[in-house]
């Protein structure tokens, strides 16, 4: 289990009945979770205190309920160097999955110690948390997402961090027919981030279902690594996935070119009232000896 264990900002304080209980900065929210099938053991004290409720419906979806009138977003900080802006959105997300913090320390690890210029390339960006973090340890970054809203408040977390002068290109693409492009152009980078999702849609309706398509996607990501390249994380939020898989696919196409070494398992956080820890996905890393 690789933990985000590192947070002041950010806790998540008790689990139980399908629901997680955050503190966010000063804000507690309540959200749901699949995997919490056990039941509160305390409803006293925070369960009581929450600013915001997302319930979910059974016809799909979900709404919050508020307590308490909260600012359109807000700001956390992790370890005192990465910014984010935090906003509660409809489908239940803030826009940060701080469990993702694990990687953060680990790529800036990997990347200042490098000794060399480093390019990375982060697929399915999202908010930029991975980008902010790269771009924190020197790295020039390019960050690819196909949603507008998610790259723009990417930008935003990285001009939140001061981080306005790294070479940081946002891009507002459908990730496959970008790396396609660049295989074209013959553009190369040393790192490769990628959180894929489940299930998709392309803009000419191809269809994405990570069982059949990761594959020969993480083969397409070969052809743009350099010669020397450092990592390759992947992410995935996919039910029913082992990191032994994820452990395999790595094994089956970067180590046979690139040697390394191979490290996956579940990514979770500790749980404040419980001592218990929450797992909230999954991981594959190469990295380079």
């Amino acid at each position: 289990m690789y933990m985000a264990q590192n947070w002041k900002d950010y806790e998540l304080i008790d689990t139980g009945a399908g629901d997680k209980l955050e503190r966010w900065g000063d804000v507690v929210l309540r959200r749901p979770d699949p995997q919490i099938i056990w039941p509160i053991a305390d409803e006293s004290g925070p369960w009581r205190e929450t600013a915001g409720h997302y319930h979910r419906s059974s016809a799909g979806g979900g709404s919050w309920t508020w307590k308490t009138t909260l600012p359109e977003r807000w700001t956390i900080s992790y370890e005192d160097k990465l910014k984010f802006y935090i906003k509660p959105t409809s489908f239940k997300h803030t826009g940060l999955f701080p469990e993702q913090a694990a990687n953060w320390s680990w790529m800036m690890d990997k990347i200042q110690n490098a000794g060399r210029p480093i390019q990375v390339l982060n697929l399915f960006a999202y908010t930029g948390g991975a980008t902010v973090a790269s771009a924190y340890a020197g790295a020039s970054v390019v960050h690819v997402d196909a949603a507008k809203g998610m790259v723009q408040w990417a930008k935003e977390n990285i001009q939140l961090s001061g981080l306005n002068d790294r070479p940081v290109r946002f891009i507002t693409d459908d990730v496959f027919k970008f790396v396609q492009r660049e295989q074209r152009r013959g553009n190369k980078y040393d790192a490769i981030i990628m959180d894929p999702p489940s299930y998709g849609r392309g803009p000419n309706g191809e269809t994405w279902k990570l069982e059949s398509s990761l594959y020969p996607f993480l083969e397409s990501c070969m052809q743009i690594l350099s010669d020397n390249p450092l990592f390759m994380l992947i992410n995935s939020y996919t039910t029913g996935i082992s990191p032994t898989v994820l452990s395999n696919m790595l094994e089956m196409t970067m180590k046979p070119r690139y040697g390394g070494q191979i490290s996956a398992g579940e990514i979770g956080l500790p749980i404040s009232r419980s001592g218990l820890t929450l797992p909230c996905g999954i991981l594959g890393r190469w990295e380079s000896n």
